[in-house]
């Protein structure tokens, strides 16, 4: 009975539709010519005969080959739809699937701009997201349907994407300001129907990756519903993401609370994929707001810190107004130990490219300033500062991607 059920299901391989019995059949056309003709070789005198018969040989050999070469693309159209299946194409997939295992731990722009860098290297990458964010189109998201916030989610996995261009360019398209959808992205509406269909946020993520074909996965930090609050230096206290910086007034320490009053653990994979890594970064991005909510969620920074890879942090260029005025670079490293353990990174890297002038009084203007390198505090603190050109300048002060993965996986060999 069963040997019966696998010959049944052997034969649907030909049926109509999958491009793969043409080229079986042209295969075993192939191969018949070859065993009917290759034993009459031996025994021909005559020459042209002979002759004939190499001809038939070889034409049975071109058959054979060109059915299995065509039978294979078939089976990988199947199995990597939308992809290229050039032999470069494959070679460049196999060595990424060799690449370091590395996780990435933040939030917001900065991450999506790491991540962007790292996929040309490994696909051996996760990213573990925050879901503390409350503002924009996924605060409302959030509020109306109950849910986890997708925006960061969603520019992380627009990042690690090797799907076409229109269709990242679709998960990133924002409605105008005169439809109904004024201010929402379309990837955050499709992760918002994939959880109301799916009932499962973690699933909904997995199965976007798969819509994004992305190099890596996309990983919540906890899959618990939170808010973020922030403790200022003069006593008060606010909750809400979008609403901390907006106070001007300097963070004493920021802490997260359960909207539904249950222990916030880690998503099951997250400790799995700390333990297995041969690098963790942290960073870039917002300080109190993107990179420490992940490590307040039990376990993470605990499970950081005993693993045995090399641990990096990437300060930001310039500060963030009502989080990070005046910081150095080794006033970011404090407040980073601060709120999870001396031992969460080994290195920092930092900026030393000057910065135009020009910029840097356009930045002014919002309250911003270079980040300076205090280089001896930072040995002092016991840390290895690397000072490197890690900016790309269209007008804003940014991350490179390029530069800061190129950078990383140096360090890491």
């Amino acid at each position: 009975m069963i040997r019966r059920l696998k010959t049944v299901s052997a034969f649907k391989w030909l049926q109509p539709g999958l491009r793969i019995k043409r080229w079986v059949f042209l295969s075993l056309y192939g191969l018949l010519i070859i065993l009917i003709t290759a034993p009459r070789l031996g025994s021909e005198k005559i020459w042209f005969l002979k002759i004939l018969i190499y001809l038939v040989i070889a034409l049975g050999v071109g058959f054979l080959f060109i059915g299995v070469i065509k039978l294979i693309l078939s089976i990988l159209a199947l199995f990597f739809p939308h992809k290229d299946k050039s032999v470069d194409a494959i070679v460049k997939r196999r060595l990424l699937e060799r690449g370091p295992k590395i996780v990435a731990v933040g939030g917001g722009t900065g991450l999506s701009v790491l991540l962007q860098g790292l996929k040309e290297y490994t696909s051996n990458i996760t990213a573990i997201v925050t879901v503390a964010d409350d503002g924009g189109s996924s605060g409302r998201l959030r509020k109306q349907f109950d849910i986890l916030p997708p925006g960061d989610i969603r520019n992380c996995l627009v990042a690690l994407a090797d799907a076409e261009k229109l269709m990242r360019d679709l998960f990133q398209f924002r409605f105008k300001e005169d439809s109904e959808f004024a201010g929402h992205n379309f990837g955050n509406l499709f992760i918002t129907v994939m959880t109301q269909l799916t009932g499962d946020f973690d699933r909904a993520i997995k199965e976007s990756s798969k819509v994004l074909a992305i190099r890596g996965h996309v990983i919540p930090s906890t899959l618990e519903k939170i808010s973020l609050g922030a403790e200022y230096k003069d006593g008060s206290v606010v909750i809400g993401e979008a609403d901390i910086p907006k106070r001007k007034i300097p963070i004493r320490k920021v802490f997260l609370k359960s909207l539904e009053n249950v222990p916030l653990n880690p998503t099951p994979e997250v400790i799995k994929v700390i333990n297995d890594a041969e690098a963790i970064i942290l960073g870039p991005g917002s300080l109190y707001t993107s990179i420490i909510p992940n490590l307040l969620v039990s376990h993470i920074t605990e499970a950081i810190v005993n693993s045995s890879a090399r641990r990096f942090y990437i300060c930001n260029a310039m500060t963030q107004p009502g989080e990070t005025d005046g910081f150095s670079v080794a006033d970011h490293i404090k407040v980073l130990i601060e709120h999870s353990n001396p031992n969460i990174l080994q290195y920092c890297l930092a900026n030393n490219e000057p910065i135009d002038d020009g910029l840097i009084a356009k930045y002014k203007q919002e309250c911003s300033s270079p980040v300076v390198i205090d280089r001896d505090r930072i040995r002092s603190m016991g840390y290895r500062v690397i000072e490197h050109d890690l900016l790309t300048v269209d007008g804003y002060v940014r991350h490179d991607a390029k530069k800061l993965a190129r950078l990383i996986l140096e360090n890491i060999k």
